[in-house]
C-alpha cells in the first residue's frame, strides 16, 4: 500500500491554475478521464485474454499518462508496473496487478467525483 494520496492536491491545483475563474476545465478533464479509463481497463482485460501484448502495453501506458496528469499517483504507479512487466516479462501473471489497478481506479474515481462536486 502506498503512502501517496489517492489524488495529489498539487496536480489538481496546477490544473485549476490553467482556468482559475471556474472549474469547468478541470471538470471536463476529470470527465474525460473517468470515461476513458474504463475503456483502457477493458482493453487490458481483452488483450490479456487474447494474449495481445502490444495492445496490453499500450493500454497500460495510456492509463499511466492520464493518471499522472490528474495526480492519481497510486493508479499511475500500478499502471507503470503493469506496463514495465508487459514490456520486460510479457503479459502473463498480470492478473493480480490488474485487480489492483481496478481498485486504484475505483479509489481515484471517488476522489475525482468529489473534486468535480459530485460526491
Amino acid at each position: 500500500m502506498s503512502d501517496l494520496p489517492v489524488i495529489d492536491p498539487e496536480a489538481i491545483s496546477n490544473l485549476r491554475e490553467l482556468s482559475p475563474d471556474d472549474d469547468s476545465f478541470i471538470i471536463e478533464i476529470i470527465d474525460i478521464f473517468l470515461e476513458d479509463t474504463p475503456k483502457r481497463i477493458a482493453e487490458l482485460e481483452s488483450s490479456l485474454a487474447s494474449q495481445d501484448a502490444e495492445v496490453f502495453e499500450r493500454a497500460a501506458h495510456s492509463i499511466k499518462g492520464s493518471s499522472a496528469n490528474l495526480g492519481a499517483m497510486p493508479l499511475r504507479g500500478i499502471a507503470e508496473k503493469i506496463e514495465h512487466h508487459a514490456r520486460n516479462e510479457g503479459i502473463g501473471g498480470t492478473e493480480e496487478m490488474l485487480a489492483e489497478l481496478k481498485a486504484r481506479f475505483a479509489e481515484a474515481k471517488v476522489e475525482l467525483d468529489k473534486i468535480a462536486g459530485r460526491g
